[in-house]
């Protein structure tokens, strides 16, 4: 499995209206602050959105909807793994992605038997509060020789500038989040990383 080079992950149906039309081929929806027909309604639009536009949805934590609304990408937290029935999702053939930090946490993730690892932050990042420092890029070296052909997913604090640098350090795609939805003109800076990693594709 090949994953596309940049993988923005933004907080709204809105945002997949903004910036997947510009050639994004693989985003994900991480909502926190919606539950029920709202959150159903969100996912079931974005979907939309990213099947007009061949664009792959990733869904972030909320498995039981990702399955009814028929999506093909999950992603889960370690926190998620503790709740999601991962029997169900892997019948309803939706692919997984899984968050890492250690190695501890990377075992566990292995043993689920992902579609792609990520790894973060690699960088010092304001995007939401973690526990954990950064990693640097010697770290995603290591993660990269320790699940070979598995993708792997950087993120934390990357910007296109210091994309380069996350790549050639083994990372197959990397997650950005501020660098898009906090820049002062986001569908730029969407169309640069799109322009900037089509070498990769």
């Amino acid at each position: 499995m090949k994953l596309d080079p940049f993988y923005p992950i933004v907080s709204s149906s809105g945002w997949i209206a903004r910036i997947v039309p510009l050639g994004v081929k693989l985003v994900q929806l991480r909502i926190k602050d919606l539950g029920g027909d709202k959150l159903r309604q969100e996912i079931a639009v974005a979907k939309a959105i990213c099947d007009t536009h061949g664009c792959t949805l990733v869904i972030n934590d909320h498995w039981e909807i990702a399955i009814e609304e028929k999506c093909g990408f999950l992603h889960l937290g370690q926190e998620d793994l503790d709740e999601a029935d991962l029997d169900d999702i892997r019948k309803a053939g939706l692919r997984l992605g899984v968050s890492t930090h250690d190695g501890d946490e990377l075992d566990r993730a292995l043993s689920v038997s992902p579609d792609y690892i990520a790894i973060g932050p690699v960088y010092p990042t304001q995007s939401k509060e973690v526990k954990f420092a950064p990693q640097g890029l010697d770290k995603v070296s290591g993660w990269k020789k320790a699940i070979g052909d598995l993708p792997l997913v950087a993120i934390g604090g990357i910007t296109l500038e210091r994309a380069e640098g996350v790549f050639l350090h083994g990372a197959d795609s990397i997650a950005v989040l501020s660098d898009v939805t906090g820049h002062t003109d986001p569908e730029r800076r969407a169309t640069a990383w799109i322009d900037g990693t089509a070498g990769r594709r």
